[in-house]
């Protein structure tokens, strides 16, 4: 299914997307891949899939921690890719990466194994806009969205830049700083929210720090989803019921 669809799903009736990241090779890449397969059949509407990398300046310490033992793991991309393309899953599948994994690989290379693994959409935070253009195009030309993120510093004009170039959705940063669960959301976070929905009708997802139901609930009727990260690695370090958290985290997606 395409992310466009998911959103006029869930719109239609009247609940938040919920997106559940996990790290690639956290903690190996089997279970990594078991898991994927789990937070997709146990409520998440979309599943967003971490790249390890050795320098993730947009990622909180518990993300960091996930990208790490997945290289001393030696999770590579092309490990990744390979095992992306035997998975089926039911919602769908976003790969975040940071850039220069993908250089390595070749982005037209990257583009052909992304379509064969079923993948619907990239998110590459460090990609400046203004050097996107060859990746707009091979991601208009196989029909992966392309997805850019918007944070609390964003000009309107730069809004409305990434609200054009944009598809599937915009990635509402919920903060100016890392990933990572927090224990309240910024009182910033809703008007950031409302200015984003004026400039544009995309739908808009909002990630950085959440982590309960609670932010979750607080978020409906502004933003069309919310991402859920750092909260969801901690799960898996712990040993808790990863499926019981998403069931809990999607239900606060919905009306009372």
């Amino acid at each position: 299914m395409r992310i466009s669809k998911t959103f006029d799903l869930l719109r239609g009736k009247n609940e938040m997307a919920l997106i559940a990241y996990l790290t690639a090779g956290f903690p190996t890449l089997e279970k990594s891949m078991e898991n994927l397969q789990l937070v997709s059949e146990s409520g998440a509407d979309l599943v967003e899939i971490g790249i390890p990398f050795s320098d993730p300046i947009a990622d909180g310490s518990t993300i960091q921690y996930a990208s790490h033992t997945a290289l001393e793991n030696c999770v590579t991309l092309n490990s990744i890719l390979d095992k992306l393309k035997k998975i089926k899953l039911p919602v769908p599948l976003i790969l975040m990466s940071y850039l220069n994994p993908l250089l390595a690989y070749g982005n037209m290379r990257l583009f052909n194994d992304l379509e064969e693994a079923e993948v619907r959409g990239i998110i590459i935070p460090d990609l400046p806009l203004e050097e996107a253009s060859e990746w707009i195009s091979l991601s208009e030309t196989s029909n992966i969205n392309l997805i850019f993120l918007v944070a609390p510093t964003s000009t309107e004009d730069r809004i409305k830049l990434v609200a054009e170039k944009t598809n599937g959705f915009i990635y509402c940063v919920s903060v100016a700083g890392t990933t990572g669960a927090r224990k309240r959301l910024s009182p910033d976070l809703i008007p950031f929210v409302k200015k984003i929905k004026r400039i544009t009708n995309k739908p808009v997802a909002v990630g950085f720090g959440i982590s309960t139901p609670q932010h979750i609930s607080s978020l409906r009727g502004q933003a069309e989803g919310v991402i859920v990260g750092s909260r969801l690695i901690e799960a898996v370090k712990r040993g808790e019921d990863l499926a019981a958290l998403i069931k809990k985290l999607k239900a606060a997606t919905r009306e009372d």
